[in-house]
């Protein structure tokens, strides 16, 4: 699903033009990156949480020459899915 397909499902759910889906759609991701790259956490409960994750400095391998090279510590986003969201993509086997 791209973005303009899930523009058109949240219009058709929540009953809204997909002028105004679109409009929340972006204000929501907006404001998730800006939240994120200011170091605060976003917990949307049953759906995930939104954070950014310091990456330690490794040693990697340039893979064309073989040759050893630093790789520097950096800032990742990362997303951990919440429960409900995990029970709906693999249901709990009984």
């Amino acid at each position: 699903m791209n973005k303009g397909e899930l523009v058109d499902a949240v219009a058709a759910k929540a009953d809204v033009t997909k002028k105004q889906a679109d409009s929340i759609i972006s204000a929501v991701v907006e404001s998730i990156m800006d939240a994120v790259s200011a170091g605060e956490k976003v917990t949307l409960v049953g759906f995930g949480s939104f954070e950014g994750r310091e990456r330690k400095a490794r040693e990697g391998r340039n893979p064309k020459t073989g040759e050893k090279m630093e790789i520097p510590a950096t800032k990742v986003p990362a997303f951990s899915a919440g429960k409900l969201f995990k029970e709906r993509v693999a249901p709990p086997k009984s």
